[in-house]
């Protein structure tokens, strides 16, 4: 494994928010010599943590610390990434509700079928938090951008699909919402690859041999009792009642599942903006008009006029949402029935009313998955770089 691919791994680590730890005695307080002046702490690489963590290789740096790569010598030498949290409060503090959240799902999930990254170890290093993941390879993000963002084929979207849903339902049933599902944090367990010839394309282009992937960036996620922030996820994935700022729950995960599985089908991102009142005309442009119900409600009510939507389609923004986006269903690649029902379950999973939105037990039960209950869905992610589209 290359540096470069493993350096996509920190994809899923470095935009955490993680959040309360309490500090032993032993801990230093603030910046020390070991410290940089802004908290990270200072190494080099054949430096050991613990008596166990040789550190062989830097894999990311972020807001909350840096992610490195490590041999654990209590594991016989095996890779693991280890995610060092700056020495300031309020990243120690930050990493607490993470901490929390990756216990609860290796207590739940001891032998890992659930497609979550697991937490192998956490300690405290002289005012850092560290914990260690298991090492994990490119995200679906990275490999699309390396693969020149040609879509994903339909069987490996139907193989990735369903372990994403099964890995948020699995939250959902452990009263967590993820709140930042995006394409960067879902991690193949290997990404090793074939190259293809692409005859429409008249192209090479990878194929990747084995579709496990991991769910990774726990560090936003909420538990159902929690206290929720107004806007969570990042915006492209963003559903339309956090823009609205009318209260969220499990079903914004979905609508995130129902953007990066568009981003698979496709090659890019659905809703191309950073701007809300923007993406909630794209939204009417690719889904229709929002409900009343939801407009009469929103605490954003300079976005509307007249209980519509204030938007001005020969402006210079209309005319780029115009250029940019269209009804769902014009985005098909090809009728056959796979695509249809494919675009069925990603009009479930767009349904802007969040209590008509479908739930991810019954988007696992869609005719989208049939085959792979048919085969077996303990085989069906690995071998799957066929030329089907």
């Amino acid at each position: 494994m290359g540096k470069t691919e493993l350096y996509s791994l920190c994809k899923g680590f470095v935009d955490c928010v993680c959040l309360c730890l309490p500090r032993s005695n032993s801990e230093a307080a603030g910046h020390n010599e070991r410290d940089t002046e802004n908290g990270h702490l200072i190494y080099k690489c054949a430096d050991v943590l613990e008596d166990r963590y040789e550190i062989v290789d830097t894999l990311g740096e972020g807001t909350f610390g840096k992610v490195v790569q490590c041999l654990d010598h209590s594991r016989g030498g095996s890779r693991v990434a280890l995610k060092i949290i700056k020495n300031q409060e309020k990243y120690r503090e930050a990493a607490k509700l993470e901490i929390d959240v990756l216990e609860k799902i290796s207590e739940t999930d001891p032998n890992n079928k659930h497609n979550c990254v697991q937490m192998l170890d956490w300690f405290n290093y002289y005012g850092h938090v560290c914990i260690a993941f298991e090492l994990l390879s490119f995200s679906t993000f990275d490999f699309l951008k390396s693969n020149n963002f040609l879509p994903y084929p339909m069987n490996q979207i139907r193989n990735m699909a369903w372990q994403i849903c099964h890995a948020v339902s699995f939250l959902h049933d452990n009263k967590l919402t993820h709140t930042d599902l995006k394409p960067e944090n879902i991690l193949f367990v290997n990404s090793d690859y074939s190259l293809v010839y692409n005859t429409e394309k008249k192209c090479n282009e990878r194929r990747i041999n084995d579709t496990t992937v991991r769910l990774v960036d726990f560090g936003s996620a909420t538990f159902d009792h929690e206290h929720h922030s107004v806007v969570v996820s990042t915006r492209h994935y963003r559903a339309p009642e956090v823009i609205l700022e009318l209260g969220w729950s499990h079903p914004c995960d979905v609508w995130s599942i129902g953007c990066i599985l568009c981003e698979y089908y496709e090659g890019f991102t659905l809703f191309q903006t950073h701007d809300n009142k923007e993406h909630l005309a794209m939204m009417e442009r690719i889904q229709g008009p929002i409900p009343q119900r939801m407009i009469r409600k929103s605490r954003k009510q300079k976005y509307f006029h007249r209980g519509r939507l204030d938007w001005n389609e020969g402006s210079k923004a209309g005319r780029y949402v115009k250029s940019k986006c269209k009804p769902l269903r014009k985005y098909l690649l090809s009728h056959g029935t796979e695509h249809h029902q494919f675009f069925d379950l990603l009009e479930r999973m767009l349904e802007y009313e969040p209590s008509k939105r479908i739930s991810l037990p019954s988007a696992l039960h869609h005719p989208f998955f049939l085959p792979l209950h048919h085969s077996g869905r303990s085989q069906v992610w690995r071998n799957s770089s066929d030329m089907s589209r």
